[in-house]
Order: C-alpha cells, then sequence, then structure tokens
C-alpha cells in the first residue's frame, strides 16, 4: 500500500493540530481563529456558491455567510468532517493532490507559526520537492501582484526557476517550504535569501503576495 500523499497528511496535521490547539487558537489568516479556518476549508470543497466567494472578491458575501453558518456548528465535528471529506471532487486523490498540496501545507503553518516560539518543520527531500514542483507553478500567479522579475532557487539542491521573466530579477533563495509561504503572503519566515535591486527586493516584500 502507498504511503498517503503530503495533501493528505497535510489535511491530517492540520486537523490534529486545530484539535490540540482549541477553536479559539489564532492563526496567520487576519482575525481568523482555527475554527474560521476550518470552515474556510470546509466552504472550499463542499460549498459551491461559497468556494466561488473564496476566487472572486465581488462575491465574498456568499462566502463569509456559509463560513457563518459553519460556525455555529461543533467544532469537533467541523474538525472531523474536514478530515474525511466526502462528496467532493476533492475526495478524489489526483485532484486531492494538485488542489490541496500548497493549500493545507500553507494553512497548517498558519495555525503552527500563529503560536509562540515556531519553529519551521524537518521536512525530507521528498515533501521539499513536491512543494517545489507545485510552488514553481503557481508561484507565477502569485508573484504578479510585485510586478517584478522573480527567480526562486532551492538551498538544498541548487535548482531554480523563473516565475516571472525580466532583467535584474529578485532571487529568492531557501527551502521550498520557506519560499512557498513567502509567496502566499506570509512573513513569519526563516531561512530565506533575497538577492537583487535593493528597490525591487523592497516592492516583492511589501506587495500583497498570494491568492
Amino acid at each position: 500500500m502507498s504511503s498517503p500523499s503530503l495533501a493528505r497528511r497535510e489535511r491530517l496535521s492540520l486537523c490534529d493540530t486545530a484539535l490540540a490547539l482549541g477553536e479559539d487558537a489564532p492563526t496567520l489568516c487576519g482575525g481568523w481563529t482555527a475554527k474560521d479556518l476550518v470552515a474556510h476549508l470546509l466552504v472550499r470543497e463542499s460549498r459551491p456558491l461559497g468556494a466561488l466567494g473564496i476566487a472572486v472578491p465581488g462575491l465574498g458575501g456568499m462566502t463569509e455567510r456559509d463560513m457563518a453558518k459553519l460556525g455555529k456548528r461543533d467544532f469537533g465535528v467541523l474538525v472531523e468532517t474536514l478530515r474525511h471529506p466526502r462528496f467532493t471532487p476533492y475526495a478524489i486523490p489526483p485532484v486531492d493532490r494538485l488542489l490541496n498540496t500548497l493549500e493545507y501545507f500553507v494553512h497548517l503553518e498558519d495555525l503552527r507559526r500563529a503560536q509562540p516560539d515556531w519553529e519551521p518543520r524537518d521536512l525530507d527531500g521528498h515533501d521539499q520537492s513536491r512543494l517545489w514542483s507545485a510552488i514553481r507553478v503557481a508561484g507565477r500567479g502569485l508573484v504578479r501582484p510585485a510586478a517584478v522579475p522573480v527567480t526562486i532557487r532551492r538551498s538544498d539542491t541548487g535548482a531554480s526557476a523563473v516565475l516571472r521573466r525580466g532583467d535584474d530579477p529578485v532571487t529568492v533563495t531557501g527551502p521550498p517550504s520557506e519560499i512557498v509561504l513567502l509567496l502566499f503572503g506570509r512573513d513569519q519566515v526563516k531561512g530565506l535569501d533575497l538577492q537583487g535591486p535593493a528597490d525591487r527586493v523592497a516592492k516583492l516584500r511589501r506587495s500583497d503576495l498570494g491568492l
């Protein structure tokens, strides 16, 4: 039997972490609590109209209403529903791997890194490579708000990828896991080195990255 995918393992870890921290635990998602985050993920996966509001800002009210409805339910029930998705395309392993690897990695870290004394996890090379493969594609859209050339480089293997072409790019070097979090707009990162024209580095740092 093959081992669970990274997307599946991150889902399970997020559920375990949410239960351990409690529903009122803070996250890195604005003012969201752990319960808000779980509700967001459930809306994304099981409520098509609410999920549309996640991608289309003008329809965000539908997402908020669906999250509010879910927020009235027991936290433990919500977490277990998220742990075992059913009747949703996200329950199909190939779809889960494609659409949830980065989603669940980032949101698990949103829980972890909002707590005191957090440290990066020691992910093995296979998991880092899975994140690298995903961010090489997703990163092209994530860096668009910065409007500067961007190259990313793995600090463990030296592999690099161009996310936005142009002369004198900002080169972000580090573990793929930390690069992912930076490009999703998280400030709580470690082990990254940003090189390039100072104004472009500053613009990348202050841009509203992510989705």
